[in-house]
């Protein structure tokens, strides 16, 4: 049977390859992969090879945003059965260590994660994985809205680091799929107001599409907010977005900085007594993501403005160098 793959072999190169058919082991299940959301870290390992301590050292299938159908449980499987679409959670913990029994699996040192080296992502026809990161999907949910359950949880654990409560007034900085999906967990969330900006007037206009208020990066303004969702990892967001919170307010770094060191006004902010949040991944948050989505009260679907077959992987991988009015594209294996 075929299962075919797309593979990084090194830098700036992408191959369709046959690879073997998964054979689950027991507590795993075998999906048939129907949809990948690219990511910028995807992005980046294919033009750098790296993001933080990751480093890719030999070849590697990318992607961790992803649904599919389960098309073969192994032994003592009991949550999924065949037939059932789902969405992926990507990061298989070990749980056994002091996060894992704390709750904090996320933060698990022996976490597997989709595509983050030295482990293998999702842009192959079949996979296997611990059953266990399976999440049901409802029938009415697309695939590709289920691949996009992993960026919504992104956003929605931001959210929750921050503290964030109904009534807040929310400024949220990068208008990328990450800040746009923070932005509608924050309103999912019951916020006052959410205010997203960007550099890019494409982006600004999908978001005030979106039901956003907006404002360009570049032009300072003058409200004040509860909570800052920094999305963007730009060099000096962070300060200025603290900067305009009120007493009190919190703050959740979301975006991967792309900045070795960050410069913080502290002088500035000690006297509001600003609580300043780190973000990695996210737990727990698949069920509400999915609620979310199919309820229909977080729409991913403008987010989506490509799509692509396996074979046209590296297209899409370059899709935002290449279209700059773009945010998501979404692969499909089985094309």
């Amino acid at each position: 049977m075929s299962n075919r793959a797309a593979v990084m072999p090194e830098l700036h190169r992408i191959e369709i390859r046959e690879v073997p058919d998964p054979v689950p082991l027991p507590q795993q299940a075998v999906v048939r992969v129907e949809a990948v959301g690219v990511c910028g870290s995807d992005t980046a390992y294919y033009k750098v090879g790296r993001i933080g301590d990751y480093v890719v050292d030999g070849p590697i299938v990318l992607g961790h945003e992803v649904a599919g159908q389960v098309v073969e449980v192994g032994a003592d499987v009991t949550n999924v059965e065949v037939g059932d679409r789902v969405a992926i959670e990507p990061g298989t913990p070990c749980r056994n260590c002091a996060q894992c029994f704390a709750g904090r699996y996320h933060l698990c040192p022996d976490l597997v994660f989709l595509a983050t080296p030295p482990y293998d992502g999702a842009l192959m026809e079949k996979m296997a994985i611990d059953a266990r990161n399976l999440h049901r999907l409802p029938d009415a949910m697309t695939f590709e809205q289920g691949a996009l359950a992993e960026p919504l949880s992104v956003g929605i654990w931001g959210c929750k680091r921050a503290g964030l409560e109904a009534g807040d007034e929310v400024l949220v900085t990068g208008a990328g799929p990450v800040g746009l999906l923070a932005a509608a967990a924050a309103r999912a969330f019951g916020a006052l107001s959410v205010t997203v900006t960007d550099v890019s007037a494409f982006r600004l206009d999908l978001a005030r599409s979106m039901g956003f208020e907006t404002e360009h990066s570049d032009e300072p303004g003058s409200k004040a907010f509860d909570v800052l969702l920094e999305c963007s990892g730009a060099p000096g967001v962070l300060g200025r977005g603290l900067r305009r919170l009120r007493p009190a307010g919190r703050a959740a770094m979301i975006g991967m900085s792309k900045e070795e060191a960050i410069a913080l006004p502290l002088s500035q902010l000690n006297v509001n007594e600003l609580t300043i949040s780190l973000v990695n991944r996210y737990q727990n948050t698949w069920p509400l993501a999915i609620a979310l989505i199919s309820s229909g009260r977080v729409d991913v679907e403008p987010l989506i403005t490509h799509h692509f077959p396996l074979a046209q992987t590296e297209d899409a991988l370059l899709l935002a160098s290449t279209v700059p009015d773009s945010v998501k594209a979404v692969i499909h294996p089985q094309r």
